[in-house]
């Protein structure tokens, strides 16, 4: 599937980035099962371009994402072995997002509700509009997070927040989301644009494998115990600080007062 085939999703390319844009904004742009493989498809393409290094995912009118489509889920819960397909691509997405290369972005511009919280769980900074509204909401009308929140969201804000908006399906503010460390930033009242732009400018002058490794360490070592993510990051940091150039090429800039020159992700030499 090409880009120009998409036909809930937007993808745009500008230099090192690529934009996702849920766009079904009439629906508030659901994450039904058509937009879940449009998002995988959409990964083919980005994985498939060395270029990228950011990928932002977003949504066009005034939400972000409402969540599943609750019409579609009737038909899909008659049909107990479709609805585990949608599941399991779900589960592949949000895995794919977490795993990838990139430092993926989650611009929250509006409403953010049940799977559209699920979907910036995975992603790696969350940048929320100060007006946007968030909440999990699955209790709301019966149902319960399929998607990773159940999983991830106690992960990022702490088992009794993490309940509380789960068992209470409460909206919350732009603020009060990075407040609880929900959100990385929450960019002032129609500066989204502006403070997501800042925020790419700062993160496309570090080492694009810096950033793979850091976000790498993080991930991974929250899977186990202390100790294990521990080695995990001695074994990976003194592989990177002793193959990678990036990682002489830094101190060798600081020593010499000037920008350092990091490799392209096109460049294959190095780890």
């Amino acid at each position: 599937m090409k880009a120009g085939q998409f036909r809930n999703i937007e993808l745009e390319r500008a230099g090192a980035v690529a934009t996702l844009y849920l766009n079904r904004p009439a629906k508030m742009n659901p994450l039904d099962w058509g937009t879940v493989k449009e998002l995988l498809a959409a990964l083919d393409i980005i994985e498939a371009d060395a270029e990228i290094e950011i990928v932002v995912i977003s949504g066009r009118g005034s939400a972000f994402s409402a969540g599943g489509d609750l019409d579609k889920y009737i038909g899909l819960y008659a049909a107990p072995a479709q609805f585990h397909d949608f599941l399991r691509d779900l589960y592949t997405l949000l895995d794919r997002l977490e795993r990838s290369t990139r430092i993926v972005i989650a611009a929250v511009n509006g409403v953010c509700v049940a799977g559209g919280l699920e979907l910036i769980l995975a992603c790696d900074v969350v940048v929320v509009a100060e007006e946007a509204r968030i909440a999990d909401g699955h209790l709301n009308f019966g149902q319960l997070p399929g998607a990773g929140g159940s999983q991830r969201l106690p992960r990022a804000i702490g088992t009794l927040r993490a309940k509380e908006l789960i068992l209470t399906g409460r909206f919350i503010s732009g603020q009060e989301a990075r407040d609880i460390g929900l959100a990385s930033i929450c960019a002032p009242a129609g500066d989204l644009p502006a403070t997501l732009e800042r925020l790419i400018a700062s993160l496309l002058q570090k080492s694009h494998a810096g950033r793979s490794g850091a976000k790498y360490l993080i991930n991974e070592g929250l899977k186990g115990a202390l100790h294990n993510g521990l080695e995990l990051e001695l074994t990976y940091v003194h592989h990177y600080a002793t193959t990678h150039p990036d990682a002489t090429e830094g101190l060798l800039a600081f020593k010499e007062g000037r920008p350092p020159r990091f490799r392209s992700p096109r460049d294959k030499a190095g780890a």
